[in-house]
């Protein structure tokens, strides 16, 4: 995995163009149908994430190579960590539940909370907890019928809660920032293509002040999947324009990262170092595209965070 300099440029100047190439490919003939959520799990070295409509959870060792999956009952919509090796939370259809995962003993499931969706077709989507263990998630409508009717839901020692952020079609892109005390959220439908800031009560787990942080309609593509690195900046999956795109904590665009494909979906951090990025795609083929659906691995100079495990207490 080459380093990719990754300069941080002046206000004056233009953004660092960079780009990976199909080599960067965990392996040539790996693909998922919707490979989503990706994580780094630092108890057990691996990066883990899910394939939606495949239910599966699958797991990746960048030390030795080494790749597991997992099937669970139903759709999985995203899945954040526990504290322990093969520990982990998963958001599925109506539910959440918690994870067990076995080399051996393969799946074990623990109900943890169920929403009673309004409507037909609806599941949750995108979520991961805030920097202090909160599981934030957010619904949405699924196939043609799509529209704004979903909404973000946080679990935690209180239960599963409405938080009052809704009118939503396609919540994505949820991170926070070092100090948690900024949330980050975009809505990935063609009509909206916008991502918010808000600041967040680190201590309630109340956001508020909601802002437009990022117009995509400027950039390119629709705002998916997103992570923070350690410098504060936001690395937003720009689907459909096939690039990641980061952005400074004032949001200007520092980088642009293209990739083999047009339809990237979630950036992680991860390894032991915390600088390996892990780049999830959807497998849309469209006219050129031979590596949607494709897991990208590169190094960078420069670190994730390592996310918050779930804290039900």
């Amino acid at each position: 995995m080459a380093a990719i300099d990754i300069p941080s440029p002046e206000p004056h100047m233009n953004p660092r163009r960079l780009a990976l190439g199909p080599e960067s490919a965990i392996a040539p003939q790996f693909r998922c149908a919707t490979g989503e959520s990706p994580l780094w799990h630092p108890a057990d070295q691996a990066f883990y994430w899910v394939d939606i409509p495949a239910a599966t959870i699958h797991r990746f060792r960048p030390a030795d190579g080494a790749m597991a999956q997992w099937r669970l009952p139903e759709v999985v919509g995203c899945i954040a960590r526990r504290s322990g090796a093969g520990e982990l939370i998963a958001a599925c259809e109506r539910s959440i539940f918690a994870v067990d995962l076995d080399d051996d003993a393969g799946v074990r499931l623990r109900r943890l909370a169920s929403f009673d969706m309004p409507l037909a077709g609806m599941r949750f989507n995108d979520g991961r907890c805030d920097r202090q263990g909160r599981f934030w998630v957010g619904t949405h409508l699924t196939g043609p019928q799509r529209r704004a009717v979903g909404e973000m839901l946080r679990l935690d020692g209180r239960g599963l809660q409405r938080t009052g952020i809704d009118g939503l079609a396609v919540p994505n892109g949820l991170a926070f920032s070092p100090d948690g005390r900024t949330m980050y959220l975009s809505d990935a439908a063609a009509e909206s293509r916008t991502v918010w800031a808000f600041d967040y009560d680190i201590d309630e787990g109340v956001p508020s002040n909601r802002r437009v942080f990022i117009d995509m309609a400027r950039y390119g593509g629709r705002p998916d999947g997103a992570a923070v690195d350690a410098d504060g900046c936001y690395w937003i999956c720009a689907i459909d324009a096939g690039c990641v795109l980061r952005f400074t904590p004032s949001g200007r665009l520092d980088t642009t990262l293209d990739l083999p494909t047009r339809t990237p979906t979630m950036p992680a951090f991860g390894g032991a170092a915390m600088s390996t990025l892990l780049l999830t795609s959807l497998a849309r083929k469209t006219e050129n595209d031979d590596w949607a659906g494709a897991v990208f691995l590169s190094e960078m100079p420069v670190r994730g965070l390592t996310d918050a495990f779930f804290r039900d207490n």
